[in-house]
């Protein structure tokens, strides 16, 4: 079972807002034990809203499910101290601070994996710990500019626009666990911990593996095309009476099918259309002709008589649709959480064997410091020298929580009927 596979390794988590905590997440979705270290004011990203689920984000929740989290000061020598011994019982270390903050807080990976050399310590950040932009910030939106990603996406004559989901966040978190449990594999066979190194930059430039590898190979800087495939055509998105459809035709017994579904059997024929690439050179005047079959029907009716076909398309979905797709639904691909502070919170759960991973329940994102006393009495510290650390606010905490007398269906929004 794949909510199991990692039970029994610890994580000590010293990330924030996305990369990060989404590698995080997936290695506790998969049964890890994550131990979230934050600052006494939390982690930066519980204050990015909207949207809100008490007094933090909807973000942070989103990220930060299965996990435990202490709240400790890591500017007293006391707060590293402790630190330091929670990393002797790790097995991974993974944080996101800018190269270089860890090693000066005393617990850069020369130090740490000194006194547990098994331990995998995986640094993420924006450029990488080498090369002349090591020092230099950057978030999503920064490193999809950056990165050239942002220069193909949208239609000529528009503003700059990006991917308003953090693509680049989240697949940085996905190749930072993937990188993880490459070296676990690695660790089993030698016995030896290492020091990982991933950032959003080169991410960023994996994301665009086909774009790229098409201007490494003729030179030539992609155009603005909005939904269409440089490559193929029709492969693009076309207006109906009431909204948008996505197709993919390209092939020759699609296109062909495509053509007698929508009434012109002749565009098969015409010397302009007759394959995919002239379809791409011609691609303006297949749109026109197109174009105007498809704004005379409703998406619906395209979509039976499409599928009917065998063409490949989709509608071009709203959010407010996606809660409702019957795959969505089947798959559990939204976990639902019960959350004894805020009741019902759902989030995209795991996408790995869905089904049964998500039927099981979640642990919810934790509250700033929930599980510092258990955290540091697993350590051996004793009630007094607790209350001590937390008396100086070298250790925070927050209360138990206490389930509120609202049902759990209170919490689901009346447009996501799903299960």
């Amino acid at each position: 079972m794949i909510r199991d596979a990692l039970s029994g390794l610890t994580v000590l988590d010293f990330t924030h807002v996305g990369a990060g905590p989404t590698c995080t997440m997936l290695l506790g979705d998969m049964g890890a034990d994550i131990v979230k270290v934050e600052p006494p004011e939390g982690e930066l990203g519980r204050k990015l809203g909207p949207a809100w689920i008490g007094t933090d984000s909807a973000l942070f929740h989103g990220l930060n499910r299965n996990k435990r989290s202490i709240a400790l000061d890591l500017k007293s020598e006391r707060g590293v101290d402790i630190a330091r011994k929670l990393a002797l019982t790790a097995d991974i270390l993974v944080e996101s601070m800018r190269p270089g903050v860890m090693t000066r807080l005393g617990l850069g990976p020369d130090v740490v994996r000194e006194s547990n050399p098994r331990l995998i310590y995986c640094s993420i950040s924006a450029y990488g710990q080498d090369g002349p932009y090591t020092q230099r910030a950057g978030v999503d939106g920064i490193l999809q500019a950056d990165s050239g990603l942002m220069s193909i996406i949208g239609t000529p004559g528009a503003e700059p626009a990006k991917v308003q989901a953090p693509i680049i966040d989240v697949f940085t978190g996905y190749v930072a666990a993937t990188g993880v449990l490459a070296r676990l594999h690695q660790r089993s066979a030698t016995g030896a911990g290492c020091h990982i190194d991933i950032n959003l930059f080169n991410a960023a430039l994996a994301l665009q593996q086909v774009s790229l590898t098409n201007f490494l190979t003729d030179g030539k800087n992609p155009e603005l095309m909005g939904s269409a495939a440089p490559y193929s055509a029709p492969n693009e998105a076309f207006e109906t009476a009431d909204g948008w459809i996505m197709l993919a035709a390209y092939n020759g017994n699609r296109w062909e099918r495509l053509c007698e579904v929508v009434g012109r059997a002749d565009l098969a024929a015409d010397p302009r259309f007759v394959s995919s690439p002239k379809r791409v050179a011609n691609r303006e005047a297949m749109r026109d002709v197109l174009g105007e079959v498809f704004r005379s029907r409703p998406t619906q009716n395209w979509l039976d008589a499409l599928l009917t076909a065998d063409i490949l398309c989709a509608p071009v979905a709203r959010y407010a649709d996606l809660v409702r797709h019957p795959q969505l639904v089947a798959s559990r691909m939204i976990a639902g959480i019960d959350d004894p502070r805020h009741g019902l919170v759902r989030a995209p759960g795991l996408p790995i064997d869905s089904m049964a991973a998500n039927a099981l329940p979640h642990r919810p994102a934790p509250a700033l410091g929930e599980h510092s006393r258990e955290l540091l009495e697993g350590l051996g510290i004793g009630a007094a020298e607790i209350e001590r650390l937390l008396s100086s606010g070298i250790v925070g905490t927050s209360p138990p929580p206490e389930r509120q007398d609202k049902p759990r269906e209170a919490a689901r929004p009346r447009s996501a009927s799903v299960a």
